[in-house]
């Protein structure tokens, strides 16, 4: 429930649908197991969890949703060993070259007769909606997985145009300010990792951790030009996480503090303990992002 990791995206049209018709749309991609076969299986379960049935959890204007992804595992390495082993017995015994299209298909066919026996892995990808502040956040590290939950979604309610946030001053700039000149941002404390990058496509990068960031060893790097693309910091207290160049939130740990101001709740109630967090995380999340945009000059038109 407490997200680990937030890519935004904002809405570039206002969020119209009630919590009860969202729900109706996902219901037409609910999760299944895969088959013998199927080598993913994706679909949305209910956002709380069992014993809820609901499929979207809706507080103040935001609605969390919860997508259900099962994978098979099936090692590359097998599949080569495999292909392998066939590819030499063909031309062993037929006296002939396999050339890539046979190739191809072999491998195909080998895929299909060990996934019955592969393993399942299966992971949950939360996200929720804020139909106030016209932003979608999903808990994901990658882009390729939040990309994937926003295309499911898309296709259950037909569109949903969002866009990548985008501000008016650059980041890495931003950042290598902060650290160059000590200017900071008062709501906002230093952490102790960096990450340093030389421009150009083939720069070299330097990862910093568990050093003074205002330290000689950091000042050398920048002043030799390298500049800031990932930085851990901590807001007001509440939280702290590492600020990135794509504007991703990466890392996010909730204050203790923060985390136990719903701990006078029944821990028998799990539905109004996931709820009240939902609530607290939710408003925390935003309330940064918002923030996040103001650091860099704010939105670009």
């Amino acid at each position: 429930m407490w997200f680990k990791n937030v890519r935004a995206y904002r809405l570039t049209s206002p969020f119209d649908l009630s919590p009860e018709q969202l729900g109706e749309q996902l219901a037409q991609r609910l999760y299944t197991p895969c088959t013998a076969t199927q080598p993913l299986s994706m679909g949305w379960v209910p956002a709380l969890g069992e014993p809820t049935t609901e499929l979207v959890h809706p507080v103040n204007g935001r609605f969390l949703l919860r997508l259900r992804r099962e994978e098979k595992l099936l090692p590359s390495t097998v599949v080569r060993e495999q292909l392998q082993e066939k590819v030499e017995a063909i031309e062993e015994q037929q006296g002939r070259k396999v050339y890539r299209k046979e190739r191809l298909t072999l491998q195909d066919e080998i895929v299909l007769n060990c996934l019955p026996r592969a393993f399942s892995r299966s992971s949950y990808v939360y996200a929720y909606i804020d139909t106030r502040a016209n932003w979608i956040f999903v808990d994901a590290s990658s882009a390729n997985r939040a990309e994937e939950f926003l295309n499911l979604l898309r296709e259950c309610i037909g569109s949903f145009p969002v866009v990548l946030p985008q501000v008016n001053n650059a980041p890495t700039a931003t950042m290598t300010g902060w650290l160059a000149h000590q200017s900071l941002p008062a709501d906002f404390a230093l952490g102790e990792e960096c990450e340093l990058r030389e421009p150009g496509d083939e720069g070299g990068v330097v990862r910093c951790r568990g050093v003074d960031l205002l330290g000689e060893e950091v000042e050398a790097h920048l002043n030799a030009g390298k500049e800031v693309a990932r930085l851990s910091l901590s807001w007001e207290e509440r939280l702290s996480l590492v600020l990135a160049e794509d504007l991703c939130l990466r890392r996010l740990k909730f204050s203790d503090e923060l985390m136990k101001e719903n701990a006078d709740l029944p821990e028998a109630d799990q539905a109004a303990r996931l709820d009240a967090d939902f609530a607290l995380m939710s408003d925390a999340v935003t309330k940064l992002q918002q923030r996040v945009m103001e650091l860099f000059g704010g939105e670009a038109e």
